[in-house]
């Protein structure tokens, strides 16, 4: 029996000792998909330099822990960070933009949600925080993760730069890599050690609620955006949709449809119906104030009223698409029920809708 407790204190102590280690870039630990990657030493350190795509660790069983790496960065546009609990299209995730090094949005805490980025829901101080990089020197980067909650530090801060809740149920996961697209960055030195996830003053930041927004919205399933072209169609468009999935408002201010509904499966399609039901004491009209991402059409009982775009760059260059009730149209409603539809179709970085209606005398919104 004490032979038997030797044995066992010996292998768990080799493998807390080989949770800290640095894990070797190679194909036995790591599954590569690059369009292009270079294993060489690079300012001291044994690195990879990776372009166009991830490394994937093969031990996919992540939970909670301590994920810790180092990077040399460009002063480039890109994007570079690590998706942990990976599954399927779902996965938490932390990147840093290092061409907007000092500003707000220098880096990103963010979920990936079938496939889609929402960042342009997640922004703010709530999920980023500036942050001075360096080009001339290694940036080291720690992420621990306990539960539903993480924290990241940079360069070995004794504090956390960035606390936050994650945003999916915690449930063990794969962890993946990227060195920023095409820019190409080295990336070095990567530990992952599963016994270390306690948090360190963790004081999440809040975000004020946008007040009367429509709580929750209906949503059709899938279809091709080019069908609206035609206006005259849009009764049968509607006709021919199904009906099930809610989704509701997140933040206090839009509600997320990649939630319920996967944008980049084999069904054809990059728009969806969110629809609310609106009955009327009288004939009115009213100011509805709203938002979408990244391409919108608005119905009332089957007729198109306004359509707009709000994606990513498309006011100017440097227009981000976020969302926010920066959109309003005057509805005219007629006595009794009134179907309001926003076709919502999505390109990347967040499929999303929301609004509200400040003066609700003599309207109940079902």
């Amino acid at each position: 029996m004490k032979k038997a407790s030797i044995i066992i204190i010996a292998l768990l102590g080799g493998f807390l000792g080989k949770a800290q280690d640095i894990i070797p870039l190679d194909t036995i630990n790591w599954n590569f998909e690059a369009e292009s990657y270079i294993l060489e030493e690079f300012k001291g350190k044994k690195s990879i330099y990776l372009q166009g795509g991830s490394i994937i660790l093969k031990d996919g069983d992540f939970l909670n822990g301590t994920i810790e790496y180092d990077i040399y960065l460009k002063e480039v546009q890109a994007f570079p960070g690590v998706y942990f609990r990976m599954n399927g299209n779902d996965a938490e995730h932390f990147y840093i933009r290092p061409h907007q090094a000092g500003n707000p949005d220098a880096n990103q805490a963010i979920p990936l949600t079938k496939g889609i980025s929402p960042w342009q829901l997640y922004y703010g101080e709530k999920y980023a925080f500036p942050y001075e990089y360096k080009y001339d020197d290694w940036t080291h980067v720690k992420l621990v993760v306990h539960d539903d909650k993480a924290q990241v530090f940079l360069d070995y801060s004794e504090e956390p730069n960035l606390s936050w809740q994650l945003f999916h149920e915690p449930v063990e996961g794969g962890i993946s890599l990227n060195g920023g697209n095409a820019q190409g960055m080295h990336l070095a030195n990567i530990r992952i050690d599963k016994t270390k996830h306690e948090l360190k003053n963790f004081k999440p930041l809040d975000r004020k609620p946008i007040e009367g927004l429509i709580p929750q919205w209906q949503l059709s399933d899938k279809f091709e955006e080019q069908l609206l072209d035609d206006h005259s169609k849009i009764p049968q468009i509607i006709t021919d949709r199904t009906w099930g999935e809610t989704v509701v408002v997140e933040e206090g201010t839009a509600a997320n449809i990649s939630r319920k509904v996967e944008r980049f499966d084999d069904t054809p399609g990059n728009t969806v119906f969110a629809k609310i039901e609106l009955d009327a004491t009288s004939d009115m009209t009213k100011l509805f104030e709203f938002g979408y991402s990244d391409r919108a059409v608005v119905i009332l009982n089957g007729k198109p009223i306004y359509k707009g775009n709000n994606r990513y760059r498309s006011r100017d260059y440097r227009y981000l698409g976020t969302i926010g009730l920066f959109d309003a149209v005057y509805l005219p409603l007629r006595k009794g029920k009134n179907t309001l539809l926003l076709a919502v179709s999505e390109d990347f970085g967040g499929w999303l809708v929301t609004g509200r209606f400040l003066d609700t005398k003599g309207l109940k919104i079902q």
